[in-house]
């Protein structure tokens, strides 16, 4: 099998703490390969910088042209340039690739000093980045110092407050998507921020923060690790989460080689270890961040089984009476006016309530909750457009929530929330809804029921026994039914319930290293 090729420019470290040393480390965690471009030779140990050497502008230019005559990339990652002229000949190459092999992503490292204090960018690269690079780029991952130098504005001024607006300026100059990285940053005891700005969402990516010295090399493990997984076909928030996840890992196998502070080191298996799953928020506020415990035991037992999704009270009934007991009304926005659809969720919560059903009512949360329903479904654009306020009041409620979840930052997002379980899916194509995501398959499934830290629920294009057996076995807590239970209830029902049980009983499916990417 031939590796996705990702080409890194950058500088070298003779400590190998940072630069092409953590770049390398990175790339062989995702199982991608890495070219080793240099653009600058630095002098350095644990402790300091002490000599930093651009490359001559022709030998750059003379690597380049050697890996694009057989070694074009999938991605391009860059770090420490040296000089405007390295910055220009990448420039040129990339316009080149981008004509002769279409939309190659760029991901900009921008290395504009050394954590010891020494600067690497003067006011004419500063001014190359803006105009020259940064048009072009397609992920951006400074930290906060970085992202106010490259603006021209003062670093550090307005604190966390002021991430997402520095993060929406620089996508206003071109470029693309943005993480704003906060390891480094001391405001929050606790907690590791990054704000990420992309054109599939925005919110903070919050992960427990590592007290180490060692934190060598942290930059280029994030940013060659989010280069890594827009190789491997993830979409720029869902390589971001990655690179969360890969960075907190590394940082967690760090120690020392020197008397300063050692390098991190990235390995194979973070994107297995639960630890590492990060959340995300739904909007700006910080407070909407703090540590949501998870179900207790007794709840997470609790198996939510095949789960049937209706559009009537009739129908409710009907799923009952077969011996189903977990329920989602979903009634379109619309389909009835607000009498009739009152009286379906008051006649629903009878019905539930007197064989011990579980009840989720569809997107209807104010009124369900006025009613006395115990749970309600949502999906993350209701749950988006309910703001910080909606939110709150929704938690408050006391209500049990499920929520829908098709990618590595939704699955992020919906942790935030402690929800009742996390809908994955499509698990299989499906024709119920236009949706714009590749198939779950089972391997993410699994991968899903071990990240999530919540039940796990699958849904989508599951139509025969067969199926709901093989999503148990993923370790799914429940499995959502729509058109695959039928007009016979009394003959379909019985086959997915007896095909669950055995699902749960004989676990069969591996969790893949890495999920495989969901959105085209």
């Amino acid at each position: 099998m031939t590796l996705p090729l990702i080409w890194s420019i950058a500088g070298t470290d003779s400590g190998g703490g940072a630069g092409l040393a953590a770049d390398q480390r990175a790339a062989e965690a995702f199982g991608v390969h890495l070219c080793p471009v240099v653009s600058a030779v630095t002098a350095q140990n644990s402790m300091a910088v002490t000599s930093v050497r651009p490359v001559p502008a022709d030998w750059l230019d003379a690597q380049l042209a050697a890996l694009a005559a057989d070694m074009p990339p999938r991605a391009i990652k860059c770090g420490l340039l040296g000089n405007v002229d390295n910055l220009r000949v990448l420039v040129r190459w990339l316009d080149q690739l981008r004509a002769d092999h279409g939309p190659i992503p760029l991901i900009v490292d921008p290395v504009l000093g050394a954590s010891t204090g020494r600067s690497f960018a003067n006011d004419a690269m500063l001014a190359a980045y803006r105009h020259e690079l940064l048009p072009r780029t397609t992920l951006l991952t400074p930290n906060r110092r970085e992202a106010a130098l490259l603006l021209g504005g003062v670093p550090d001024e307005g604190g966390h407050a002021a991430w997402p607006a520095l993060a929406r300026a620089l996508r206003a100059i071109g470029v693309q998507a943005v993480a704003i990285t906060g390891g480094d940053s001391p405001d929050l005891a606790h907690q590791a921020l990054d704000w990420i700005d992309t054109p599939q969402a925005q919110g903070w990516l919050a992960a427990p923060r590592v007290r180490t010295p060692h934190h060598h090399g942290t930059g280029c493990t994030f940013a060659t690790s989010a280069a890594s997984a827009i190789a491997l076909g993830h979409a720029p928030a869902d390589s971001l989460v990655l690179a969360k996840m890969a960075t907190l890992h590394a940082l967690r196998h760090a120690g020392p080689v020197g008397q300063g502070a050692g390098p991190v080191r990235a390995r194979v298996g973070f994107a297995t270890d639960v630890g590492c799953m990060p959340q995300m928020s739904w909007g700006e506020a910080l407070e909407a961040l703090t540590p949501v415990a998870l179900p207790d035991e007794a709840e997470r037992r609790e198996p939510l089984g095949l789960y049937a999704i209706v559009d009537s009270s009739e129908r409710v009934q009907q799923v009952l009476d077969a011996g189903v007991r977990t329920v989602q009304l979903r009634i379109k926005a619309g389909s009835v006016d607000e009498p009739a659809l009152r009286q379906h969720i008051n006649q629903t919560i009878d019905q539930c309530r007197a064989v011990g059903a579980q009840l989720f009512i569809n997107d209807h949360w104010a009124l369900a909750c006025e009613l006395g329903a115990p749970g309600v479904h949502l999906g993350q654009e209701d749950l988006q457009a309910l703001g910080e306020a909606g939110r709150a009041e929704l938690r408050a409620s006391g209500v049990a929530l499920g929520i829908s979840s098709h990618s590595l930052w939704e699955l992020a997002r919906a942790r935030s929330l402690g929800p009742r379980y996390i809908a994955c899916g499509p698990v299989w194509p499906t024709l119920t809804k236009a949706m714009p995501w590749r198939s779950q398959g089972l391997d993410n499934l699994s991968w899903w029921c071990r990240m999530a830290g919540h039940p796990v629920v699958a849904i989508g294009g599951i139509l025969a026994p067969d199926q709901a057996r093989a999503a148990a076995a993923c370790g799914a807590a429940g499995v959502c039914v729509v058109r695959g239970l039928g007009h016979r209830l009394e003959a379909t029902v019985p086959g997915f319930v007896e095909a669950l049980r055995g699902g749960a009983l004989h676990p069969s499916r591996e969790v893949p290293e890495l999920p495989h990417p969901v959105l085209g």
